[in-house]
């Protein structure tokens, strides 16, 4: 039998194991290990599972990893999450669907100290939907907005998913880092410029606040954001400018959340034990699917079916941009069922190949990956963020009532899509400027 055609047996074997509930970790680690075994043998095999798993993991850009996590903890954990809602409460309240707005803003900003689309949407939940709701707010669009912004944190930078596709492919981290700021705040653009139009049209979607906010507590009230973009500034700066790598930049960053956290006096020691335990299990979840990733992309290489694939696609002689558009469908889908993480590295020990070999430029593809990703984050039938967001309302709110107000920004997120992948320079354009890479 031709290691092409183990290859796809490997990858339905692969699925089906997903779909009976095996850990996406496991399953990967499982058909990697028997697929090299039957191409390559027992002892090339036993050397494979004592070499990989350890070479991977002592990688140190993926140290970047846990130091990112943990910065977005101590963040969250100080208070800062809560700072930066009522910061942009306070500026946009007064405007048509201003409290959604600002929960846009609010998860925009805490992007850029967290990294995880999960965790912005489960920290900004808590603080910003039951404000929503108390000024008569639609229901799906109070929770819908919170979902979706939420996956506003696999993009902006420092994105875990960024890293974890860097250190796949060994594209380099820094540029990705950067490529993803400009996508990240057009996709937040898009969403405020939709909510604003929709709540203009529909006033009861989203009242405007008549409170009276003067420009002087507006001012005041940016005093408490400090903290979130000094960091972001010093971390994603010092990137840009070449001061710092993007390992020593998540150190850089969470001694700075650790600083900003004893300096407001929000640090006590259960926050910090909270914020090292929570670092702890989510490292240990990424990497184990890491591994199992890791595993199974030593198997794809052996069985060659990657370059089948990226050769039969060429011979097809259709457009390159037909083949991202048809990716879209199988990311979308597979999002439907499996967190990102698990879909990122389930998915390029085969795609990568193959958009390397139709040319792409590697930075672009995965930001577009990303959006992917976020797209099936905050699709039916499971859409991990709605689920989250769902956990933090409880029996409030009917989960069919969030979905039905995610429709508005999963058309959103095509159409930033769209745009991303029409115009490669909106994305690579900052990373062309780096300096000192």
């Amino acid at each position: 039998m031709e290691g092409w055609v183990i290859g796809l047996l490997g990858i339905v074997i692969l699925l089906v194991l997903i779909a009976f509930r095996v850990h996406v970790a496991f399953a990967l680690c499982f058909t990697g290990l028997a697929g090299y075994f039957v191409i390559m043998g027992w002892k090339a095999t036993a050397g494979l599972l004592g070499l990989v798993p350890y070479s991977f993991i002592a990688s140190f850009i993926l140290t970047t990893i846990p130091l990112f996590l943990l910065m977005g903890y101590l963040a969250h954990h100080a208070g800062l999450t809560t700072d930066i809602y009522y910061t942009a409460r306070m500026w946009l309240s007064r405007v048509p669907g201003g409290l959604a707005i600002a929960s846009v803003a609010g998860c925009a900003v805490f992007a850029a100290a967290c990294g995880s689309s999960l965790a912005t949407a489960a920290m900004m939940g808590r603080i910003a939907i039951p404000e929503m709701l108390r000024h008569g707010y639609n229901r799906g669009l109070a929770t819908g907005c919170v979902a979706a912004a939420g996956t506003i944190g696999s993009l902006i930078p420092p994105s875990i998913l960024l890293i974890l596709y860097g250190a796949m492919t060994e594209t380099s981290i820094g540029r990705l880092l950067i490529a993803g700021f400009i996508p990240g705040i057009v996709s937040a653009l898009i969403y405020m410029i939709m909510i604003y139009l929709r709540a203009l049209k529909d006033p009861s979607l989203g009242p405007s606040i008549h409170e009276r906010v003067t420009w002087r507590q507006r001012f005041v009230s940016l005093k408490g954001t400090w903290g979130i973009i000094a960091l972001f500034f010093l971390v994603i700066g010092g990137i840009y400018l070449g001061w710092f790598t993007p390992t020593e930049a998540g150190g850089v960053g969470a001694s700075g959340a650790f600083l900003v956290a004893v300096i407001t006096g929000k640090l006590s020691f259960k926050n910090f034990s909270d914020s090292l335990r929570d670092t702890a299990r989510s490292t240990s979840q990424i990497f184990a699917i890491a591994i199992g990733a890791a595993v199974f992309t030593k198997f794809m290489a052996v069985s060659d079916l990657p370059n089948e694939i990226c050769q039969f696609i060429l011979a097809l002689k259709i457009h390159p941009i037909m083949v991202v558009s048809m990716l879209s469908l199988v990311y979308v889908f597979l999002g439907m069922f499996l967190d990102p993480v698990g879909v990122l590295l389930l998915t390029l020990p085969v795609v990568y190949p193959v958009m390397e070999g139709l040319g792409f430029n590697l930075v672009w593809f995965g930001i577009i990956m990303i959006k992917y990703l976020e797209i099936g984050l905050i699709t039916p039938p499971v859409g991990l963020n709605v689920y989250v967001i769902k956990g933090v309302v409880g029996e409030e709110i009917p989960l069919e009532t969030i979905f039905r107000g995610i429709g508005w920004f999963v058309a959103m997120d095509v159409l930033t899509l769209a745009i991303l992948i029409a115009f490669p320079q909106i994305s690579l354009f900052l990373p062309a400027k780096m300096m000192g890479m």
